[in-house]
């Protein structure tokens, strides 16, 4: 079992290599990452009226971004060490951008006749419109541009993307199988993390996983997990399946390697940055890192029972394939949600996937944690 200085040296290494720091500099900015939440969930409550995302920079130095509207400059702040600075001038806030990808740019099928993904981009205050190739070329992405903006009356950012998106088809992070009863066939599917209703233990995974679970243990033990219930419209993708022999707050973040993980938290989506520094895993793709890319992502089409509510979370690419759907996306030993859907190129290489935030658990269940011990807090040396 990791303890939580460990998890996060674990992630540590995916984090030099991904931005080329030395191993101990890239575990200071992991702590640095979750000790700095609380700062700019009060930097969030201190400019309500103004602001238009928080992000996190890491090339050339590690720093927060605070991106505001209006012109008044603030002066830059630290949090233990990190620098926070302020950029003015947005055009939107986050409330009201999101607001408009509810009312206008999610739905703009008599305008563009292809499916659409929208987003929100912290890093710049823009809504980010997905679009295909075919639109593009038909209507010209100016003139897409120019009717985004003039219907949502926020700044548009549009992005060529083929759109082709799909559904990434006992502890946390474990390998479950299941027979599909509408293809017949058995899908593969990762679970996430323990979740409780008070009462009883269970384990989460996605909704669009076989109802009736079979857990594969490493050793080869195979335990059935029968449904409890499944939720997939609009804003959620999240079952729940009965697992009598989860008692403890574990998740597999490495499960080919053993790895097994103490679940003591989690981070609310209001309280995610772009910028954050996750990791993820999945039976298919394995254990692999990345930055949040775009908050309040709506998928295109039909994915979520219906249309998708901007509710998703994306993460950079490129690990990610089907059969690491219900996947524990995770910072050291705080969870952050549930892998749902995967945006690939024509090649098949995986763009950024998308989770569902725990924030969406189904009432009453929630994750199963055991608090931080003092020796075990983040801030606290190896």
């Amino acid at each position: 079992m990791l303890s939580q200085a460990d998890a996060l040296a674990e992630d540590a290494v995916q984090y030099a290599a991904a931005f080329g720091v030395a191993p101990d500099e890239a575990l200071r900015r992991l702590k640095a990452q979750q000790a700095s939440t609380a700062a700019t969930d009060a930097i969030a409550r201190e400019f309500v009226d103004r602001l238009a995302g928080i992000s996190i920079e890491h090339v050339p130095g590690y720093r927060i971004v605070v991106l505001l509207t209006g012109d008044q400059p603030v002066a830059e702040r630290n949090s233990d060490g990190v620098p926070i600075v302020f950029r003015t001038g947005a055009k939107a806030t986050h409330v009201q951008a999101v607001e408009a990808m509810r009312k206008h740019l999610i739905d703009l099928r008599s305008d563009l006749p292809n499916a659409r993904g929208a987003g929100y981009d912290q890093r710049t205050g823009e809504v980010v419109l997905l679009v295909t190739r075919a639109d593009a070329d038909k209507f010209g992405l100016a003139a897409i541009r120019s009717r985004a903006e003039q219907v949502s009356g926020v700044p548009v950012r549009i992005a060529i993307n083929e759109l082709n998106e799909s559904n990434m088809s006992v502890d946390g992070g474990g390998r479950v199988e299941g027979l599909n009863l509408q293809t017949n066939l058995r899908n593969l599917c990762t679970t996430a993390f323990v979740v409780t209703n008070g009462e009883t233990n269970a384990i989460a995974t996605a909704a669009h996983c076989p109802d009736e679970l079979t857990y594969v243990d490493r050793d080869g033990t195979h335990v059935t997990l029968p449904m409890i219930g499944s939720w997939g419209a609009g804003y959620q993708d999240v079952q729940i399946n009965s697992s009598p022999d989860s008692p403890d707050p574990f998740f597999y973040s490495n499960r080919g390697a053993g790895t097994l993980r103490r679940l003591v938290s989690w981070r609310n989506v209001a309280s995610t940055r772009a910028g954050d520094f996750v990791c993820h895993y999945g039976e298919s793709s394995g254990y692999s890192c990345a930055t949040v890319e775009l908050t309040d992502y709506a998928p295109p089409g039909d994915l979520c029972g219906g249309p998708c509510s901007p509710t998703w979370v994306t993460v950079k690419g490129p690990s990610c394939v089907p059969g690491d759907s219900g996947g524990p996306v995770f910072s050291g030993e705080i969870a952050f949600g549930i892998a749902k859907g995967v945006n690939r190129a024509s090649s098949g290489q995986c763009l950024f996937y998308y989770y569902m935030s725990t924030d969406y658990l189904p009432s009453p269940w929630r994750l199963l944690v055991t608090p931080l011990r003092p020796r075990d807090h983040p801030a606290a040396g190896r």
